[in-house]
């Protein structure tokens, strides 16, 4: 089976509002916002808080970073659909992936748990056979069995899957278990992908199961 594995902030969903929120949750005043930061939003809650610790100007170490890490996670799952939205035409094109005999699944640096609950909460959870996040597994992107087992997991077999990701992270991780890449061109922070040589760019996700077509015959 062809199986068509997609990464979840940045790709499927624009996440950057409710992640900053959740590391301005950790202080008693904003920090980081959504004009300078956006970028930032998809390095993880630990850049965030580091940033947000710098600005403030207190001397910090990880061990500080560590301590904060648990209240952004537990204000991210209070409130992690507010502001997150589907980017457009991504139910229509899973929907047609799954007519046409595509395996679904999600390979992700989110916690798992935090992945499974932002996807059911945007009403798409359904759509795929499995989700592997940051702690599913000993390994995480971009380390190839990450992937690799998100693909067994969806049916699909690796020459005749690709990912579908918005990072160097993604390519990487692709490259990695030698497996097709796209690149969504739309990242809210106008990460410049074009350069990452990936096997395809998607402008939106009408476009996307011609794009896959493009790359992977059916088996």
């Amino acid at each position: 089976m062809r199986a068509a594995i997609f990464d979840l902030d940045g790709t499927l969903a624009d996440t950057s509002a409710d992640l900053l929120a959740a590391a301005n949750a950790c202080f008693p005043q904003t920090c980081l916002t959504m004009a300078e930061d956006r970028a930032l939003a998809f390095q993880g809650g630990r850049a965030m808080l580091r940033v947000a610790l710098e600005r403030q100007g207190r001397a910090w170490t990880e061990e500080t970073v560590a301590e904060l890490y648990p209240r952004l996670l537990e204000h991210y799952e209070r409130h992690i659909a507010r502001d997150t939205r589907l980017f457009p035409g991504v139910e229509a094109a899973l929907d047609r992936l799954a007519l046409a005999g595509w395996g679904l699944g999600v390979c992700t640096l989110k916690p798992e748990g935090l992945a499974d609950l932002l996807l059911r909460k945007l009403g798409v959870r359904d759509r795929f056979a499995t989700l592997t996040g940051q702690d599913s597994l000993p390994y995480k992107k971009p380390d190839p069995r990450h992937l690799l087992d998100t693909i067994a997991g969806a049916g699909g077999v690796p020459a005749h899957s690709v990912l579908i990701g918005d990072s160097q992270t993604d390519r990487d991780t692709a490259a990695n278990a030698d497996v097709a890449c796209i690149l969504v061109t739309f990242r809210p922070d106008g990460l410049d992908v074009g350069a990452m040589n990936a096997a395809g760019l998607l402008d939106h996700f009408d476009d996307l199961p011609a794009l896959l077509d493009g790359l992977i015959a059916r088996p």
